[in-house]
């Protein structure tokens, strides 16, 4: 028998707010956290809207000396790690730390540290780059750092799938959990790539928006959706089996009950145009689950504002789930804090385990008008109150991999 593994903790560092309320209270009322960029000077770029993190210090969760030495993606992930474990209630300290374990990635890691030591080796020479450069640099030392800060020795892994990295690290801690290896599994994922280099190659490929408008440039299944938005921040949960969660009299927020991963093995940056692969990864988690197409009440898409993936996501929420796809409620919550890359099905998860908790489905903001081929329903206008039991989660990464995670209202 597969062991039962349910949420206890939730942190979030978003562009609409630096903790699990403010980004859920943010996403109610449709703020938008996208703006000019700040952290570089733009002038020559043609993408000159993110979605950053605001009035984040380090220093309010983590010692200044130990900050120092994590860059920024790193930072946001120890700090979602702190609210996350702290909501749990865990006392670390009377756990066995080998039953503790994390699963916490980032799809590219540190651009900074690379961008300053490439500069320092062309203007100084190699004898002057940094020796941490490589410990900065590494995206797995997300999940290191949260292991070392909350002394966490259990199964420690970083998962690297472009999109679909945050998504894919809570499920395969969903797995590690269901067979036994842990108890507990901090997971998620964290991103801080607004960078000259980092925008630049997005635009290259023409997949950022040039939108000079902030409440229309991350327009999810919109006919003028010309892009995604880039965003940062860090999206991390714990969760816990059952019967360890029960034990220590824990507030449980939601059921982790499937979990499905497919690749389309059809292109490095365009997902299968029938949507095939992210259908499979749906149709597997609900499979997982142990219900019907019929069952899900609500679908977070990946949802990123681009022309492909919008029509073919569509196309696979229409293929796993046949005629009860006209009837699901969708929503993007791309739409209010741009695209996190490895962090966003960190936080598109809490966003679904809070939909479900408070029976409500944020808006699609900046949803005018669908596109040709989007016809479903995907939250225009206003948020609704709906019960929600059932709800998927949708990440889909570069490189073509598919990631769909399921999580339900919890019934002891």
């Amino acid at each position: 028998m597969k062991r039962r593994v349910v949420v206890t903790g939730m942190g979030a560092i978003t562009p609409i707010g630096n903790d699990v309320d403010s980004f859920w209270n943010g996403l109610k009322e449709k703020k938008v956290g996208i703006g000019p960029i700040t952290q570089f000077d733009t002038t020559d770029y043609k993408a000159k809207l993110a979605a950053e993190v605001k009035d984040f210090d380090p220093k309010a969760y983590m010692d200044p000396k130990a900050a120092k030495r994590m860059e920024r993606f790193v930072q946001f992930a120890v700090a979602a790690s702190k609210e996350a474990i702290e909501m749990s209630g865990i006392d670390v300290e009377k756990e066995d730390p080998y039953r503790v374990g994390v699963s916490v990635g980032s799809g590219i890691g540190s651009l900074q540290v690379m961008e300053r030591e490439h500069t320092k080796l062309l203007e100084k020479g190699p004898g002057r780059v940094n020796p941490l450069l490589v410990p900065l640099m590494i995206s797995n030392m997300a999940a290191g750092n949260v292991s070392i800060q909350f002394g966490l020795k259990g199964k420690c892994i970083n998962v690297v799938t472009a999109c679909a990295t945050g998504t894919h690290s809570i499920g395969e801690a969903f797995r590690s959990i269901q067979y036994g290896e842990v108890d507990v599994m901090v997971a998620g994922g964290a991103e801080a790539s607004i960078t000259p280099l980092g925008v630049a190659g997005f635009t290259s490929l023409t997949a950022l928006t040039t939108s000079a408008d902030p409440l229309r440039s991350s327009i999810p299944f919109d006919k003028d959706r010309s892009g995604f938005v880039m965003g940062e921040g860090a999206g991390i949960v714990v969760v816990e089996e059952l019967e360890h969660a029960l034990a220590r009299n824990a507030v449980i927020y939601g059921e982790v009950v499937g979990y499905g991963a497919t690749c389309d093995a059809y292109h490095i940056t365009s997902p299968a145009e029938d949507g095939s692969g992210a259908a499979r990864a749906m149709t597997d988690a609900i499979a997982d689950a142990g219900i019907s197409p019929s069952d899900i009440d609500y679908i977070n898409a990946h949802g990123t504002s681009t022309h492909h993936n919008d029509l073919f996501e569509t196309m696979a929420i229409k293929t796993a789930l046949g005629d009860h796809a006209r009837a699901v409620k969708i929503n993007s919550t791309k739409s209010m804090v741009g695209h996190l890359l490895g962090a966003a099905g960190g936080v598109e998860f809490i966003t679904c385990v809070k939909s479900i908790g408070d029976g409500f489905v944020h808006a699609t903001a900046g949803l005018s008008e669908e596109g040709e081929g989007c016809d479903l329903n995907y939250t225009k206008g206003e948020g609704v109150s709906s019960n929600v039991t059932y709800a998927i989660s949708n990440s889909l990464g570069f490189g073509g991999h598919n990631a769909s995670i399921l999580v339900k209202k919890f019934e002891q």
